[in-house]
């Protein structure tokens, strides 16, 4: 119902609604009375595959019954966001039990997250859970996107598509850690804690490379959770994803749990404005023609232009007229100083217009790239000749007016296509 609120509301023109898989994760058990346990260091303690049994300090379980199979000794086992680090001594598959050494003190609660370092698990893409989530939830509220937990290889994303059948065409994916969302509490689980800054660099800057869209998340702004101020560093790693070039920065426990959402959330954009204001688009603009090969496709190098003339005639506003959105997006990939209005044109599938959902898809799936801000073109709109084109670039730069994305002088350039030719223009804000 929040959602929907949110949508009607007369200052969003747009929202991207994602949802988010349980995945392959591994959890904890339950305990005996409901109480946490305490975990001495050096103390040898017994893993059990057998979830019903209540845990005390001598034996936990874990819902993975393969845990005795997949691990051996020396192998790490993390578990309640690695707090605790457990050592495998032994395992005994007909059992169905662990035998680790705690390496450090600390108090285990009930369903905490495990992890396995190195450890190739043997779970599927998706959970009956998230199966359950996606269609009995996600399908009748048209989300936008998936954001996949744990994506391992390539053909796990070929499931999830195969899942979602003739939905897949209208719902993107977001493969967590490996490629498009940099979740660094999951990726600290896999690689030593020194690495991450590494990893999420490396990460952004190939999505960046790739005109792909990354999400930065987990522990941004932790201590908002309790407290009304970041601190200072949580200040400056959202200021430094942001400098590194992510499309997007996520709150969790933030806003899903905390104490002060609304806070955070405008904290949080308050310093991505402030971080954007620092960079040197032109540096930014001359790196990624440096680093795509040569040569370039027809739609990218129109992209690519269309941000040097905005960048020469000191526009204030690129407006690119299209259907899928794939223009807007190559804009994007090179990174201008100015905001990119995405004009949606609905594409003519019968005599008349049937605004559908479809239609709507494009336009909010933009949102989660940097500097694009979509507009749906009028369902009468039709941008295959002269006149028509003029009609929709007219109400697309009075409602940039409206917006204050520009205002009566500025100069905006405008890139669309008429018939089958592509067009790059100046135009004059009246």
């Amino acid at each position: 119902m929040q959602i929907h609120l949110c949508c009607e509301a007369p200052e969003v023109s747009a929202l991207t609604l994602a949802v988010s898989s349980q995945g392959p994760e591994i959890r904890t058990g339950f305990l005996k009375d409901g109480k946490p346990i305490k975990l001495q260091e050096g103390q040898e303690v017994t893993i059990t595959t057998d979830y019903n049994i209540k845990g005390d300090e001598n034996m936990i379980s874990m819902s993975y019954k393969k845990l005795p199979v997949d691990v051996k000794p020396g192998n790490t086992i993390l578990c309640a966001d690695g707090t605790i680090t457990l050592t495998v001594l032994s395992c005994d598959p007909d059992a169905g039990t662990v035998r680790c050494r705690c390496e450090n003190t600390a108090t285990l609660g009930e369903r905490k997250n495990v992890n396995l370092p190195g450890v190739v698990v043997d779970l599927p893409t998706l959970t009956e859970k998230d199966k359950e989530d996606i269609m009995g939830w996600g399908v009748p509220n048209n989300i936008d996107m998936i954001a996949v937990s744990f994506v391992r290889k390539g053909s796990d994303l070929v499931t999830v598509r195969q899942f979602l059948g003739p939905y897949a065409k209208h719902i993107k994916l977001m493969s967590k850690v490996y490629s498009f969302m940099v979740a660094r509490g999951d990726l600290g689980m896999e690689i030593p804690v020194e690495k991450i800054f590494l990893a999420q660099k490396m990460m952004i800057y190939k999505c960046n490379l790739l005109g792909k869209p990354v999400v930065t998340a987990t522990q941004m702004l932790e201590s908002m959770i309790k407290s009304p101020r970041p601190t200072r560093a949580e200040a400056t790693d959202v200021a430094n994803a942001v400098l590194d070039g992510t499309d997007c920065v996520m709150l969790s426990g933030e806003s899903a749990a905390g104490a002060y959402p609304e806070l955070a959330v405008r904290i949080m954009a308050k310093i991505c404005v402030e971080a954007e204001s620092s960079l040197d688009y032109e540096a930014i603009f001359k790196e990624m023609i440096r680093s795509t090969p040569l040569p370039m496709s027809p739609l990218e190098s129109l992209a690519s232009s269309a941000v040097q003339t905005a960048n020469k005639a000191k526009a204030q506003l690129i407006v690119v007229l299209t259907r899928g959105g794939t223009t807007a997006k190559l804009v994007a990939k090179y990174r201008p100083r100015v905001p990119i209005l995405s004009v949606v044109v609905p594409v003519l599938t019968t005599d008349s217009f049937d605004w559908s959902v479809s239609d709507e898809s494009p336009a909010r799936q933009s949102l989660i790239y940097r500097g694009l801000i979509p507009l749906l073109a009028e369902g009468s709109a039709k941008a295959t000749d002269s006149e028509s084109t003029e009609v929709i670039l007219h109400a697309a730069l009075k409602s940039a007016v409206e917006r204050r994305l520009c205002k009566p002088g500025d100069s905006v350039v405008a890139l669309h296509r008429i018939g089958v030719a592509s067009v790059i223009k100046i135009c004059i804000v009246k």
